[in-house]
């Protein structure tokens, strides 16, 4: 009889949760709301979408919780709306309004948004799957400040009413806080060398006000302070590569019989 029973017995070879520090890479895109969102807000200054980049360190525990820290890059095309209104005399008053150069030809300049992004996170992951533990649907909760405003470029013709502190009056530079919930799907493969992602729908509340001291801009009818307070619901769209600095794979093991 003891013999029979030992001969049944089968070990059961279960991958167990992993506890780690995890550097990400992630690209993704923005598109703010247009009803939902204040006038004048990133919406009504340039066409979306926005291409993000970014960097991001998290810590993963055995309980599949998230603490996490991003920075994000964001730049748009060339994109700001109503320029030639916008920037008013900047621009010659012809039927083809250009920027004149210093040499009196067009200067060519673009203007694209560019935004900063700094957050700190706490997410969970909730396994679908027991044989990997470490995946599945993943939920996030980020909180942090935003940077965005406009920036000018022309081809090699210089423009000064565009370059140096005379940007500045033009940039629509504002600042203020975020908060981000997200939701997604997370993936670890076994054994944690090479495919690593996870992807997520984000929606972001943005809070901010302009940090110049005097803003011009005929499409608003500022031509001074811009006291207004500023209100951007955003939606995004991310996905990650992450690196686990985790060396080995750990496993649980069962006896049964």
């Amino acid at each position: 009889m003891f013999v029979l029973q030992d001969a049944t017995a089968q070990i059961k070879l279960t991958q167990d949760t992993i506890s780690c520090p995890i550097i990400g890479f992630t690209f993704g895109t923005t598109i703010p709301s247009n009803n939902l969102s204040s006038e004048n807000g990133m919406y009504d200054l340039y066409k979306p979408p926005y291409l993000n980049f970014g960097l991001e360190a998290s810590y993963k525990t055995k309980t599949n919780y998230l603490f996490s820290v991003d920075g994000v890059l964001t730049i748009g095309g060339d994109n700001l709306r109503d320029r030639n209104i916008r920037l008013g005399d900047v621009y010659t008053h012809d039927a083809s309004p250009i920027v004149a150069g210093t040499n009196g030809t067009d200067a060519n300049v673009t203007c694209y948004n560019r935004g900063l992004t700094f957050r700190l996170g706490i997410g969970k992951i909730f396994t679908l799957n027991d044989q990997n533990p470490n995946s599945g649907i993943v939920t996030r909760l980020f909180g942090g400040f935003m940077n965005q405003k406009t920036i000018f470029f022309m081809n090699d013709v210089n423009a000064p009413q565009l370059q140096g502190d005379y940007a500045r009056l033009y940039d629509h530079s504002r600042f203020g806080g975020i908060l981000t919930e997200s939701i997604g799907f997370w993936y670890m493969s076994k054994d944690y060398n090479v495919v690593n992602i996870y992807v997520a729908f984000e929606l972001t509340q943005c809070w901010s006000h302009s940090t110049r001291d005097y803003v011009i801009d005929y499409q608003m009818g500022l031509q001074g302070p811009d006291n207004n307070k500023y209100f951007d619901l955003i939606y995004g769209l991310k996905i990650c590569w992450m690196i686990p600095l985790k060396g080995k794979t750990a496993y649980d093991y069962h006896l049964l019989y």
